[in-house]
């Protein structure tokens, strides 16, 4: 973006900023819209946004760590936290300018506070709170998956109850959204996250040295290269499958690719970390396995809140974010399973499925508007690296031991 289009935006902002703070005055009351800024910092991704409760995205602002994470193959706490600190206030004080609002006009703050990186997340905390001390503002902590779930609300007209796929490199969850801060565990990965499984693949096979995927993170090369590979070359089991409940495992799966990945090497005479002459064969494999893994687990949570009631089959909504919910393959399969059950579905948008400030914003807006957890004392708050979602139910879905029909699904 050049220095003009840059110029032109901020004004642009601005003006809208002015006329939010001015255009609500009637019968010589003020009724000014709120604001809320939002601070990201749980994982790589340094952010920071202002949004309003209309929902307008006023500004914003991202610092992405994956080219420094690219080369060390993952992510190392003590670097992630490292460049938080460097980029945490350039990017608060960008999202502000951009939005044309000042610290004081901010009805609260709200900030990721689990679960996540406990490096990364103390930075974050830490900010926020000389912020708030500083400025007197009400201090809103925000749970990571509960501002990925309802992200959706942002860009979409879904009503209470919905069920959500959480599905990034550090989580895979199934639950219900009840409400703003109401939630239902049916399942979670019981060992490792679907976006890890597929960036240590990624890895295994040195992706980071194919000439198509030298610039792509590992679960995007993945997928890349699956388009242009024959997935039934390589056949993987499907984890989990005499397990009638909502959880994932994908631990095995990768353990799975492996052994596959190393016998190749043998046969082709190569050393680990040369590329294979198979490699987009076992990429679609693997993504395949992983998003039939996931769809059914999916199924029979539907299937589970149909049942009981917690859904209604009239107006039912499957609603899928996080990170590896812009994986379009997997995203197909989730589509067709929501088509075949009568369900709606629905994503954000790619830029909102990722870490960023807007959805934290955003969470701070609906959490606002219902009181829930709005702090105006801060003594005692903390960030907790594991923290779970909602009540669990998990052991409810087991034991009705729902059997998953086969679906059809031609990805």
């Amino acid at each position: 973006m050049n220095s003009i289009t840059k110029s032109l935006l901020k004004s642009i902002k601005h003006g809208q900023a002015a006329w939010l703070r001015s255009s609500s005055t009637h019968s010589g009351k003020q009724c000014l819209p709120k604001l809320v800024l939002g601070i990201e910092t749980s994982c790589d991704d340094t952010g920071a946004a202002v949004v309003d409760d209309a929902g307008n995205i006023l500004g914003e602002a991202l610092h992405c760590q994956k080219e420094v994470h690219l080369k060390t193959g993952g992510i190392i706490p003590l670097v992630a936290q490292q460049l938080h600190r460097e980029n945490i206030e350039q990017i608060v004080k960008e999202a502000l300018s951009v939005s044309g609002v000042s610290v004081n006009e901010l009805a609260a703050i709200a900030t990721t506070v689990k679960p996540g990186l406990a490096l990364s997340l103390g930075v974050g905390l830490e900010y926020s709170l000389k912020l708030v001390n500083k400025y007197k503002k009400p201090f809103i902590p925000i749970h990571h998956m509960e501002a990925h779930a309802l992200t959706i609300r942002l860009t979409n007209q879904v009503e209470f109850p919905f069920l959500v796929l959480l599905l990034s490199g550090g989580h895979c969850i199934l639950a219900v959204a009840q409400g703003v801060s109401d939630f239902l565990l049916l399942g979670q990965s019981i060992d490792i996250a679907p976006g890890d499984m597929l960036d240590k693949v990624a890895r295994r096979l040195s992706l980071s040295k194919h000439p198509e995927c030298h610039s792509m993170a590992g679960g995007k090369a993945i997928e890349h290269l699956a388009q242009t590979g024959n997935r039934q070359h390589y056949t993987f089991r499907v984890p989990m499958q005499h397990y009638r409940n909502c959880d994932f495992s994908f631990s095995g799966l990768q353990n799975l690719v492996n052994k596959v990945i190393i016998q190749k090497e043998k046969e082709e005479g190569l050393q680990k970390g040369e590329l294979l002459s198979c490699i987009k064969d076992i990429a679609a494999a693997a993504q395949h396995a992983v998003a039939v893994h996931i769809v059914k687990r999916t199924y029979r949570a539907m299937l589970f809140c149909i049942k009981h009631s917690i859904l209604s089959p009239k107006n039912a909504t499957l609603v899928v974010s996080g990170g590896v919910a812009s994986n379009q393959y997997i995203r197909k399969g989730l589509q067709i399973l929501a088509d075949a059950n009568g369900f709606a579905f629905l994503c954000p948008p790619p830029r909102l499925c990722t870490d960023n400030g807007v959805m934290i914003a955003w969470n701070g807006i609906e959490r606002l508007r219902a009181g829930l957890g709005v702090l105006h004392c801060t003594d005692g708050i903390r960030y907790e690296a594991n923290a779970p979602l909602g009540i669990d139910i998990s052991k409810r879905v087991e034991e009705d031991s729902i059997k998953v029909p086969r679906l059809k699904m031609k990805i």
